[in-house]
């Protein structure tokens, strides 16, 4: 399935296919943000599409690649089961709650999560 914009609670969704591409740079993340530029109002990658760089907050690749989709005015949704990188760093587990206090950056287990999170935001 390659990457496609879907409508979920009313919002576009470019939902990523977790086949594609890893996202491993700064600029595989603006290839997304690009590719959402098509009508999408948030992204929603699989968590196995990011590379460890994004689950290491050291790197800063995370922070990063957050900051671009808040400064282009779209959401990110990292979906899938990241309970090894959570247990491996404290610090990630502290900005994944707060991330999905918020509305900007959301850490969800899958897409039926997504839109349980967009429905109840709308």
């Amino acid at each position: 399935m390659p990457d496609e914009v879907r409508e979920l609670a009313g919002v576009a969704v470019l939902v990523c296919d977790p086949a594609g591409p890893p996202v491993t740079t700064v600029q595989d993340a603006l290839d997304l943000i690009g590719a959402a530029f098509l009508g999408a109002e948030v992204v929603a990658v699989p968590a196995s599409r990011l590379g460890e760089d994004f689950f290491s907050l050291g790197t800063g690749f995370a922070g990063e690649v957050m900051q671009k989709f808040v400064n282009y005015r779209l959401r990110l949704a990292v979906l899938g089961d990241i309970s090894r990188h959570l247990a491996a760093s404290s610090a990630l587990r502290a900005l994944v709650h707060e991330s999905n206090l918020a509305a900007h950056v959301w850490f969800l287990p899958d897409l039926d999560a997504l839109e349980a999170r967009l429905t109840a935001r709308t």
